[in-house]
């Protein structure tokens, strides 16, 4: 990483549509240096000039914490609920020296925001007690990507990211607080990640921390991500580049798509963790309860 660049925001917050729980992304840096193999936001550095590579050019948004208090304090603002780390994760090692994260969870309790963490890092234990405190105020989500047991191969995908195990761990201790946890297992990435032994063991293991549910959807490619995802490919696994361009440029995609979320739905069945994200939030934010309906990555 060549380090931290500073730069100032407008607004603290990105608007964002589609069917996501939330319609609010919060992200501290630009670039993530995680350097996830699969990562779909490569594109926004392209809208900075002189960025570099969005995982070795890290820039830091020195004034978000004052643009978000603007935002919490303006009297049309509604409470909606905040997701920090659409983009790129606000726990990259970055993080442990800027130290960003701290007075924006300050200012969610002040306010009593409800918040969703998405992170891939057990740094965000550092902020355990403040995070613990939200919890008991508001509606708080604590989410980390897991796509794979297997530390060598989750070394090579997302080399800057902590172990899976690590992950885990960090998933239980916030276990302990009000907030709810989740295991997001996204991407499936065909021929690497969709095994039944992987997926055994990541279900197992999100049973026994006690999260409240696990998503999982296939690896999407396009753009950047797409170059940069068979660069990976050719370098790794070259015996696997027939396979992805059947599946990814000759329509076999659907089919297979189908075989992968049958298996996926039994071992969700053998160790009955639940894919219902809505229901506490609905809950909790909106005071409502409603039938469960799946997000469009459940199977």
């Amino acid at each position: 990483m060549k380090g931290c660049s500073p730069i100032q925001c407008n607004t603290a917050c990105t608007f964002v549509k589609g069917r996501f729980p939330y319609h609010w992304d919060l992200n501290v840096y630009r670039g993530c240096t995680h350097d996830c193999k699969y990562c779909y936001a490569r594109y926004s550095h392209k809208y900075l000039q002189d960025s570099g590579g969005f995982s070795d050019t890290i820039f830091v948004k020195t004034n978000i914490a004052e643009a978000l208090e603007r935002q919490l304090r303006n009297p049309r603002w509604d409470k909606s609920v905040i997701n920090l780390g659409g983009v790129t994760d606000n726990y990259q090692p970055a993080e442990a020296t800027q130290e960003q994260m701290p007075e924006i969870l300050r200012l969610m309790i002040r306010y009593q925001n409800p918040i969703i963490i998405s992170t891939k890092s057990d740094l965000i234990l550092r902020d355990f007690d403040l995070i613990e405190e939200l919890s008991r105020k508001t509606y708080v989500n604590i989410a980390s990507t897991i796509t794979t047991a297997d530390e060598a191969l989750q070394r090579k995908l997302e080399s800057g990211a902590v172990s899976p195990k690590r992950r885990f761990f960090m998933l239980k201790e916030f276990g302990k607080t009000k907030a709810s946890t989740a295991v997001h297992m996204m991407p499936v990435i065909p021929y690497l990640t969709d095994g039944e032994e992987n997926l055994n063991t990541i279900f197992s293991n999100a049973k026994e921390v006690g999260v409240d549910y696990l998503l999982s959807g296939l690896l999407y490619l396009r753009g950047e991500t797409k170059q940069v995802f068979y660069h990976f490919l050719k370098k790794e696994y070259p015996n696997l580049l027939v396979e992805y361009q059947n599946l990814y440029h000759k329509g076999e995609l659907k089919n297979y798509r189908n075989i992968v979320y049958e298996r996926l739905r039994k071992v969700r069945g053998k160790y009955q963790v639940s894919a219902d994200y809505k229901s506490r939030l609905d809950r909790e934010v909106h005071g409502k309860d409603e039938p469960i309906q799946l997000t469009l990555f459940d199977t």
